[in-house]
């Protein structure tokens, strides 16, 4: 079968692959659509330190149940439009032996530590298979970064008296967005590019603030009536955004880290301390999280019977390209970062 590799910095290919063998329990998915991330980005520049090349990339993945092996649950069936969890679980670390399987320690994503999606065909045990809905392969394919932000919504405790400070309109931003909306908290999005304000505005974000301007920390604080926000959620992964959420959340205020930073981040640690601030990581999702973009996606899309609310989820996703388009469109995706969501591949 067909599928994407990439085999160097800035060299993609499309390569020949034999079929993956199904097993019991086992599901075997027709991949229609999936998406390229950050670190899929990350490993075609060369600077995932996770990846060992060549790799098939991609675990944000839309398709559909194309066959099922012996004891698989009678509730998955060929023709099921459906997501897939694409994280690993040891079963035996502290973060599993604590019911967080979304941070093993032995953790292996679909194309990162092991080969990932971006081919025709893949075989995956039934318990991580994610039925959709009402969903198409194509809204699946942007559940699982939007997930990422619900889950670190949850990390953060967000309730309907707080006010949220989202750092990154990206999709995982976006995702903390609707999610910190859907708690009913007051959100303010951040980010340098007008058109994701623009667009966060629309996904619930009660303010925007660009966080080129200078006098960002005092609309801040206008905006929260001289308190700061109770929740900073950094979903960048930069040393300024990492500075910029410690220095803006508010007295026993919340942070929770989505981003990796690239590089050693300096603080002022008084403030950890002189503000008792509660600082958290957050990491990937768990399977309710995926559960919880897909009951938002079935209530805000067009198609959907008794939709409340037309949200441009669309305009979440930049291109959709065929895979013989796959390089060009990264490369396009470097020359502009700050204006792409989501590239999905049609499988």
């Amino acid at each position: 079968m067909k599928a994407i590799q990439i085999v160097g910095e800035r060299q993609m290919q499309i390569v020949d692959i034999p079929n993956q063998e199904m097993k019991a329990g086992d599901v075997v998915l027709r991949l229609k659509y999936v998406g390229f991330c950050g670190s899929d980005l990350n490993t075609y520049l060369g600077k995932n330190p996770m990846v060992k090349l060549p790799v098939i990339p991609g675990h944000e993945i839309g398709a559909v149940i194309e066959a099922v092996g012996e004891d698989v649950p009678e509730g998955l069936k060929p023709g099921m439009t459906v997501t897939v969890n694409p994280y690993t679980a040891c079963g035996k670390c502290a973060s599993c032996r604590n019911s967080r399987p979304n941070a093993c320690e032995h953790n292996e994503t679909l194309g990162v530590q092991r080969d990932g999606a971006m081919r025709e065909r893949l075989v995956v045990p039934w318990e991580k298979v994610i039925p959709a809905g009402l969903l198409t392969p194509r809204e699946c394919a942007i559940v699982e970064p939007m997930s990422v932000g619900f889950h670190a919504v949850n990390r953060a405790q967000v309730t309907d008296s707080d006010c949220v400070l989202v750092i990154g309109c990206g999709m995982v931003g976006m995702g903390a967005v609707v999610r910190a909306a859907l708690r009913g908290a007051t959100v303010i999005a951040a980010d340098i590019d007008e058109d994701k304000l623009a667009l966060a505005k629309q996904m619930g974000a009660s303010y925007t603030v660009n966080t080129t301007d200078s006098g960002m920390q005092n609309q801040l604080l206008e905006m929260t009536s001289g308190f700061g926000p109770d929740v900073v959620i950094e979903a960048v992964g930069s040393v300024p955004t990492y500075q910029m959420a410690v220095d803006a959340v508010a007295f026993t205020g919340r942070v929770v880290c989505i981003g990796y930073a690239k590089s050693d981040v300096s603080f002022q640690t008084k403030l950890f301390v002189q503000k008792e601030l509660d600082i958290r990581g957050s990491r990937n999702a768990l399977p309710q999280d995926f559960r919880a973009v897909i009951h938002y996606l079935e209530r805000h899309l067009a198609h959907a019977v008794g939709a409340v609310s037309a949200v441009p989820i669309y305009r979440l996703i930049s291109r959709v390209v065929k895979p013989e388009e796959a390089q060009e469109a990264m490369n396009q995706w470097v020359a502009e970062p700050g204006k792409v969501f989501r590239i999905l591949v049609e499988m």
